[in-house]
Order: structure tokens, then sequence, then C-alpha cells
């Protein structure tokens, strides 16, 4: 197999090397991009609290009944490195608060602390893999209402404040233990299902509790903070306290990074015009990525329009500029399995952004010739980007797409005893 992998990869190089690209930087610069994976595909967003991690009045909600859930951090890290071994580069794990390792003590998320995450970090370390954090603000009885730091009680915007604050913390220690800075990101749920009377004053003190969060800096070699969005949420359809306009005022004001979620807008926007925009008032964005279904559904990415649209302006913008970190959970299928076929995805459309001949579009267009360039793009349709990807596949020593299917049903029969 691997002769034919090579000499299907030599036709593939010549063919692109007769347009301007070159594939062998392509397939290196591709395995030189990580990937932060989600911890909560793993197990249906429900942590490791010693709690019931009911998700009701978070936006949130996990259909389906497949039997591969981690029920332990053990089985998780488990399930993460199978999908690792299958997925090529070296790449990160997203943690949410919610997923320290606590004993049998009940932890609140106000005393949460570094050492809760101390065998992720040894684990990590010993993998070779970046850690990035989430503050967990939802499946809480403090935020059953669907309000947190816009809450008008005191009490509990204090409360996700010490919360946020620590996780920030948490996030410092990962990334100096670690030595990459983790990305500390931050959405809340706070919303309404109506429309509420005064949209104002939950502004006022959604940006009075970031203020209070924000007070202690990091070193951006430890530690990097994000915004996430929202455009609706399930119990918030009417208002979203931190909507994009929101946090894009805010982000850019006190130089913290946007992050982008796939899901988190109007289906007919796209968000890969978003990056440009962007980026000339920011140093980096975050992105995470996900494949939403009429609504963010946080579904399985697959290599569709909107996903091939945003990796090539992620290329196109620079990527030294853009952490990319995956946000889905489906448990009608193979845990371990949706992680691998989301990030191949991811990896695939980057790969078609990096087989772009970039210098000649341009030329192109600065020339005002836009058949050309419209040409140029189409002829690119059926080019052997396949046999490129199998090429990088086992480069990176992982198997090709035609054998992860049974790999994965192997694993889920060891696991599944």
């Amino acid at each position: 197999m691997s002769n034919l992998i090579q000499q299907s990869y030599d036709s593939a190089r010549q063919r692109y090397a007769d347009i301007g690209v070159d594939t062998d930087a392509a397939v290196k610069t591709l395995l030189g991009v990580s990937l932060s994976l989600p911890c909560w595909q793993g197990d249906d967003v429900r942590g490791f609290e010693n709690s019931d991690g009911d998700l009701s009045g978070s936006g949130l909600m996990v259909t389906g009944s497949d039997t591969s859930r981690a029920r332990t951090p053990e089985e998780l890290r488990q399930h993460l490195l199978e999908a690792l071994s299958l997925i090529p580069g070296r790449h990160r794990v997203n943690l949410h608060a919610m997923y320290g390792e606590f004993g049998s003590r009940k932890v609140d998320r106000n005393e949460i602390e570094a050492d809760h995450f101390a065998g992720w970090i040894e684990w990590a370390e010993k993998m070779e893999l970046g850690l990035d954090f989430n503050a967990t603000c939802f499946a809480h009885p403090r935020a059953a209402n669907g309000l947190t730091l816009s809450s008008p009680d005191e009490e509990i915007r204090s409360f996700w404040i010490e919360h946020i604050q620590r996780s920030r913390e948490i996030a410092s220690v990962m990334g100096k233990e670690l030595g990459s800075p983790a990305v500390h990101n931050l959405w809340v749920p706070d919303g309404f299902k109506d429309v509420p009377a005064d949209r104002l004053a939950y502004r006022e003190r959604l940006k009075h509790s970031l203020d209070t969060i924000y007070k202690k800096s990091y070193d951006p070699s430890h530690m990097k903070d994000s915004l996430e969005s929202k455009l609706f949420g399930i119990g918030s359809e009417a208002f979203v306290t931190g909507s994009h306009d929101f946090y894009i005022s805010y982000a850019i004001q006190n130089n913290k990074m946007i992050c982008l979620d796939m899901g988190h807008y109007h289906p007919t926007e796209q968000v890969a015009d978003k990056l440009s925009a962007l980026l000339p008032f920011t140093e980096e964005l975050l992105l995470h990525i996900s494949r939403g279904v009429r609504w963010d559904s946080d579904h399985i990415p697959v290599l569709d329009d909107p996903l091939r649209l945003l990796a090539e302006e992620i290329i196109g913008c620079g990527l030294e500029r853009i952490h990319i970190a995956l946000d889905f959970f489906d448990a009608t299928v193979s845990r371990t399995g949706g992680y691998v076929i989301g990030a191949r995805a991811v990896q695939k459309a980057l790969l078609l952004g990096l087989l772009l001949p970039w210098d000649q579009l341009r030329t192109y267009e600065r020339e005002g010739d836009l058949f050309a360039r419209l040409s140029l793009r189409e002829s690119m349709t059926m080019l052997p980007a396949g046999a490129v990807w199998d090429y990088c596949c086992h480069e990176a020593g992982v198997h090709t797409d035609i054998n992860v299917l049974q790999v994965i049903q192997s694993y889920e029969e060891r696991f599944l005893g």
C-alpha cells in the first residue's frame, strides 16, 4: 500500500507543480498545525463533578444514546489518545472546568484549583500535548435561570466572577507547566427566551463583570483570553447578553481575542468572511469549528462548503494569527470516531487551502483578469488532493481514510468489553 501511496503522490506532486504549488511544503505546513480537541465530545458535556450534569438553562442539548461515552477521566483520556493516534500531526486538548479530578469531594465552581487538573497536566506533558481551558458557566444551580455574569443578583455575579478568575489562573498554570500558552475561552449562556424590558442593564452588568475578571493580567506566553458570542440558544431565543457586537467591542477595546464559533451566527452568514474583517483590528483570533444543521447544533464537521471556505480564509489570512479549536458533541455515534472524523475533515479543508496557487490567483486579481482567476480556481476542483492527503497520513504514521472505520470499530469492541 505504501508504494501505491508514494506513486500516487508523485503523480499528484507533478500535477500541482505544473500550476506552481509545492505539495511537499503544503504537507509540512499541515503537519505543523495543532487543533484543540474538545473534551466534551468524549462524554456528552457531563464532566466529572459530583453532580447530575444537568444542562438545563444552558442553551445546550445532547442527543443520542451510543454506549461509548467516557465515564471517568481515565476513559476520556483513553478515547482521546486513540483518536489522536488517527489524526496526523501533534495537537491539543480543550478542557472545561467541570472536567477536573475532584475525587469523592464536592468542589463548587468557585473553589476549583490547579491541583484538580494536575492529572491532566501530567498526562499532557507525558503525551507532548498542549491544553486549553474554559470556565464552565452552565450545568449548575446558580445558572439555572439562564443568567450568570449579567444577573441582577450580585451574589450570583460574584460567584461566577470568582469561578472565571480561578479558571484563568488554572489556564495560566497549564500554559506555564506545558510551555505552550493555554487559550482561556469564556462563554456564558445569559439571555432570555422572550423580549427583555431592559437590554442595556444586562449588558452593562456583563461589562462590569468582565472588567472585574480581567483586572488581573497574565503572561501571554502562559495564557491568552478569548470571548465567545452567540446568536441565540435554547431558552435565549429573543436576547443573548453576550452578542457578537458586544464582544467585538469589548475584545478590541481590551485587547482580548474574539472567538468565532461556526454555529453561533445566522445560517446565511459565512464565518469565513469575518476573519479578514476582524484581523486588521486584532492580533489573533480563536475559531470554534463545528457544523450547524439549521441551528447551533454542534454536529461533527465534515468536508462541506462552509468548512472549505473557512479553511481557505485561514490560509489566506495567515495560520500564525489563528487558533483552531473544535467544538462539537454527538452522542449518536462513537465518541472516539467523532473526534477522528471531525479533526480529519478540518485538516483536509486546510490542505485544500494550502494547495491553492495563491500567488497566481492574487496576480490575476491585481491585474483585473477575473476570468483567469475564476478559471484557475475551477481547474483546481478535480486535481488529486486525495493523493496528497493519503501521503500526509502516511508521512505522519497514521491510517488512511479507508482503514479508519475498521480501527475505530476494533477499539470500540475493546472499550466496551
